[in-house]
């Protein structure tokens, strides 16, 4: 279980007051107004130097308020657009599937992926959290916590969102927040509060940028509602491989993409203001759920360690997976001193037929071995021990999403994951490496064959930026160097060309059983002859 100083930090939320990016987006721009009037009556003082407002001062003006307000929050992780040169190498790993979250993949009218919007599930998770909501609380509440997270909210993304009205933004916002909420933690039926609720959230969905020609918001409340109570007791194979398949799909589409993702702080917020089963608040229940998901996948088996500058709190549930993916041994960076190079990994082929060994190291939630990063040399430097790295056809998409976080936060959450992948795609680019890695239980694969994830390992890093001879970014930097000088020692090379030997020896002739027979009646006959005459010319001597 996570432990984070929750309650510490709401303490202190709770007596402070607002700060500037907790101010509502429309309370920015009524500030804006009311500075755009003073400086309208300074104009029109004869020393003033001002010549009045103008648009374009204006539209600067407010993208400075945006960049003011994610300044203020550093730290806080950065959603932002996969980078073309990242994208072009597989553009589907990075666009959800099944469903879309936050406003990258916002329905707009040239989207071709409206259908993502899911807007019947989305209401059905807003109808059950207001069932769930606490005493007191109804939509009204809701909307008006999210509209004071907005400007704080939109600081957390790399684009402004000038598209987006405040309405549409925060719709969007409760609407996620509440699908997610209802898909990862269990809530408590409370009795309906039966409060008016604003008039933006049920009006047609048309009127705020939701897929045209819906019907209204709580028309779909309730008949989704009552279709989703009626089918609770659906218990037949079918229907129980379609919602399993469904969960991954969510799964993947939540969790796993860089761009679909909503700050963690505003499902925090909604988890708040409704009564969670079994958790006092949300972020022990989701991140309960992301270490069940982490150890099925078999990528961490323990809870991240929370140690400075990495946050006490996920950013995203990207994030939160990232935070369990950590080296539990990270050499420091002054180990070795002056410029020295480690180029790029050899390949597994290249360092076993230079007599290294591998070997799969088994997880745990105690030990030094609890994440796939947990890559190290034995005592004698001879063995590479790698934790086991099960391939499916979701561990690219995670990695190379993982990777883009790191592009964005690299100075917040590191650059631990770049290097692991930097590390396996440079020593298992070609078909004997992963046929080698696979017979020391290094990686485990359901491709079709070899080749297939030998391509894909080629082709994970593309577009990544990484220096390998940063000592502060690559954590595997000593591990790379001292299999470098082990493999150029002299005594070692000695050693390797004999091993070389023997094994060119036992392919070429021990192969074939009849060979190894032949050789070794020759070896034998030869060995008699040398006997016969070092016997004959000894008897010569005798008898001279």
């Amino acid at each position: 279980m996570l432990c984070y100083s929750y309650t510490y930090k709401r303490s202190l939320r709770a007596c402070r007051k607002p700060t500037y990016h907790e101010r509502s987006y429309k309370e920015v721009k009524e500030g804006d107004k009311q500075m755009d009037q003073q400086q309208q009556g300074q104009s029109s003082n004869p020393g003033s130097y001002g010549l009045g407002t103008s648009p374009l001062a204006n539209e600067l003006r407010d993208k400075l308020t945006i960049l003011n307000s994610s300044q203020e929050q550093f730290g806080d992780i950065i959603i932002a657009k996969v980078r073309h040169l990242t994208r072009n190498v597989d553009n589907s790993e990075y666009d959800p599937d099944y469903v879309s979250i936050g406003p990258y993949h916002y329905p707009r009218p040239l989207n071709k992926n409206l259908h993502l919007s899911l807007e019947h599930d989305k209401l059905a998770s807003l109808d059950k959290i207001l069932s769930a909501a606490k005493p007191g609380v109804n939509m009204e509440v809701y909307v008006n916590e999210l509209t004071r997270l907005e400007l704080k909210a939109r600081g957390c993304y790399a684009n402004s969102f000038d598209d987006m009205t405040s309405e549409q933004f925060v719709r969007m916002l409760l609407l996620d927040g509440c699908y997610i909420l209802c898909r990862l933690v269990e809530l408590q039926a409370q009795p309906r509060n039966h409060m008016a609720s604003p008039s933006w959230c049920t009006a047609s969905n048309a009127s705020f940028g939701s897929l045209p020609g819906s019907p209204a918001s709580g028309a779909i409340i309730t008949s989704l509602s009552v279709s989703t109570a009626n089918g609770a007791g659906i218990t037949s194979p079918s229907a129980s491989i379609s919602r399993h398949v469904e969960a991954l799909e969510v799964v993947r589409d939540v969790f796993y993409l860089a761009e679909n993702q909503i700050p963690f702080f505003v499902i925090e917020k909604i988890g708040d203001l409704t009564a969670l089963d079994g958790w006092d608040h949300a972020i022990d229940g989701i991140a309960e759920y992301a270490l069940n998901l982490m150890r099925m996948q078999s990528y961490a088996m323990a809870a991240p360690i929370m140690v400075p500058p990495i946050p006490a709190v996920p950013g995203n549930l990207l994030h939160l997976l990232h935070m369990h993916l950590k080296p539990v041994a990270v050499p420091s960076p002054g180990s070795y001193h002056g410029s020295v190079s480690v180029g790029r990994w050899r390949t597994a082929t290249e360092y076993n037929w230079a007599g290294m060994k591998f070997k799969s190291q088994s997880m745990s939630g105690n030990g030094d071995v609890r994440c796939i990063l947990d890559v190290k040399l034995d005592r004698g430097g001879s063995t590479l021990e790698v934790p086991c790295l099960e391939i499916d056809n979701e561990t690219w998409r995670l990695l190379r999403n993982l990777m883009e976080l790191e592009q964005r936060n690299g100075e917040t959450v590191g650059t631990h994951v770049t290097a692991y992948c930097v590390f396996m795609s440079q020593m298992a680019c070609t078909a004997k490496d992963v046929e080698l890695l696979s017979r020391k239980c290094v990686i485990k694969h359901n491709h079709r064959n070899n080749d297939e994830v030998a391509e894909c390992f080629g082709d994970l890093c593309k577009g990544i930026l990484f220096n390998p001879n940063n000592k502060a970014t690559n954590y595997l930097w000593e591990t790379c160097l001292k299999l470098d000088m082990r493999s150029r020692s002299r005594s070692h090379i000695r050693q390797v060309y004999f091993r070389r030997s023997m094994v060119w020896l036992g392919q070429k002739y021990f192969s074939n059983p009849w060979l190894l027979i032949g050789l070794l009646a020759g070896i034998t006959g030869l060995v008699c002859a040398v006997v016969q005459a070092v016997y004959t010319v000894l008897s010569y001597k005798a008898q001279g």
